[in-house]
């Protein structure tokens, strides 16, 4: 704001794999670690799920989020037009269960950038949206299924939670930071994670993504970021590491 395991029954793919697990990040169909290899995707018994997820992650890539159909993500997967039944009533089920996996992805960067506060509270505060802006570049089309399949977090439970857990962490560093500030000057901490939220979510949506969405800036996003950061935390009196004491 962190993955589940497949089930299933089929036919195996022939395709040989390779020694590591990727997965496609468009425009240039650069392949990352986190998925299977290119091309048709079949799957192994009790693992269609997996296959599901996968091929689809592979169609966003390819043809955007509303370039293909259910039947079409199955014939991706190497199954029947029927089977991917076995696990979602329609589509939308399956775009939730892949927003689901990208958060808890999402959610594990962040924790990661986040490292506990340390080196300081204010850096690690930093980091979180330096990983935001990564993952946005790095897993566009889990970003786009996350953030742009008009799925409602409430509709599915397990999707909200790892949408929750993710926007978790950021609330853990703005409570962080506010504890730096002296107690009558700290602002609602909720208001402040939907701030922060919402700027890095715009900043990696219009300029970070990896994707032929992305503007182009005559910085680096995450210099964009960093500036406008910089200026949020100067209104509430953070403008750097200080301690309470050194600000009181």
């Amino acid at each position: 704001m962190a993955v589940g395991s497949p089930a299933g029954l089929g036919e195996a793919s022939a395709r040989p794999a390779p020694g590591a697990a990727i997965h496609v990040r468009y425009p240039h169909m650069i392949w990352s670690r986190h998925g299977p290899p290119p091309g048709r995707r079949g799957y192994h018994h009790g693992n269609l799920r997996e296959a599901l997820v996968r091929a689809t992650l592979d169609l966003i890539a390819e043809r955007g989020l509303s370039g293909f159909t259910f039947a079409e993500a199955a014939r991706a997967a190497g199954v029947s037009s029927a089977a991917p039944y076995r696990h979602y009533r329609d589509r939308q089920g399956l775009i939730a269960d892949v927003a689901r996996e990208g958060f808890e992805r999402f959610g594990a960067e962040l924790e990661k950038a986040w490292n506990g506060g340390r080196p300081t509270p204010l850096a690690a505060f930093e980091n979180i949206g330096r990983a935001h802006l990564a993952f946005a570049r790095n897993e566009p089309a889990y970003f786009s299924a996350m953030f742009e399949g008009g799925i409602a977090p409430d509709s599915d439970p397990e999707l909200a939670q790892a949408a929750d857990r993710a926007f978790a962490v950021l609330r853990t560093a703005v409570e962080a930071v506010c504890a730096t500030l002296p107690l009558k000057s700290r602002p609602p901490v909720l208001m402040m994670s939907l701030h922060v939220w919402a700027l890095s979510h715009g900043i990696a949506a219009l300029f970070g993504r990896g994707d032929a969405g992305r503007r182009k800036l005559p910085m680096s996003p995450e210099e964009l970021l960093e500036a406008a950061v910089l200026i949020y935390l100067g209104g509430l009196g953070l403008g750097g590491d200080a301690s309470p004491a050194d600000r009181s």
